[in-house]
């Protein structure tokens, strides 16, 4: 089977799209990941970072050193993985690497848990976020398992802007799906498909995820986080990115790069 250029094109441009880290983000990154996330710190532990390891649930949501303004996924110094979400509307731009294998079954789901918040926020120019363009995080834990985490609850708004540091860069994307309880655990660590091409390039897929947990995932509180300029009916990764990057720009600068 011969490449699709253009598509290969469209990827190429993803990956060098990344922001360099700015200084203050580095050092925060480098500080918020040693040690423990504790006290009055951790609003919910004993999540995972992937199924069957066997090992109690040791990640949690954190606010160490941004209390009432941030909340990121923290381990035992450590951050979390990348796995990947095809979720959504997947009608324009299809992408091979969201396809399920044959004979295999997958997760991938038609919609994202915001599918309706979309359409409003989007005056009904899309039906729903597409994994292939708009780079969202899947953020949260619902469902009958135990425990769980609403984001809501402590000020963070859906499809609000998020900053993840990951492959030595930084990218911006939005909260845009939940981790609901068809796994055997209650996990976390999972992106979109071009939010983690930006990141780690074409190798990554539906089937196949970054396992490493040196990934930051940051979502910020406020009505003021939600990007109500975005351009939701984007054609591209770049477009999308490009209309949020103002206000994560200003996001960031919560970030505390000193104690």
């Amino acid at each position: 089977m011969k490449p699709d250029i253009a598509l290969l094109a469209i990827l190429a441009a993803r990956i060098v799209s990344a922001i360099k880290i700015p200084d203050n983000v580095q050092k925060f990154y480098d500080r918020a990941k040693s040690g423990r996330c504790e006290g009055t710190d951790k609003l919910k532990g004993g999540f995972f970072d992937q199924d069957g390891d066997g090992v109690k649930g040791q990640w949690s949501y954190c606010q160490k050193f941004v209390e009432k303004k941030a909340i990121f996924i923290h381990g035992p110094n450590t951050f979390a993985n990348m796995d990947i979400d095809c979720d959504g509307n997947q009608s324009t731009l299809q992408d091979r690497r969201c396809s399920c294998p044959d004979g295999q079954k997958c997760d991938t789901q038609g919609e994202t848990a915001f599918k309706k918040r979309v359409q409003k926020v989007s005056g009904g120019r899309i039906k729903d976020l597409n994994p292939n363009i708009h780079p969202y995080v899947v953020f949260g834990n619902y469902g009958g398992y135990s425990p769980t985490f609403d984001p809501e609850a402590f000020g963070i708004r859906p499809l609000s802007v998020m900053a993840v540091v990951c492959g030595k860069k930084l990218i911006y994307g939005v909260w845009g799906d939940q981790n609901g309880d068809d796994d055997e655990h209650p996990l976390v660590g999972e992106a979109s498909l071009s939010l983690a091409t930006a990141c780690f390039g074409t190798d990554v897929s539906g089937e196949s995820g970054h396992d490493e947990t040196d990934v930051l995932y940051v979502a910020f509180t406020g009505d003021d986080a939600v990007p109500t300029s975005a351009n939701w009916a984007a054609k591209s990764f770049e477009e999308f990115e490009e209309s949020i990057t103002e206000i994560g720009n200003e996001l960031i600068t919560r970030l505390p790069s000193s104690p």
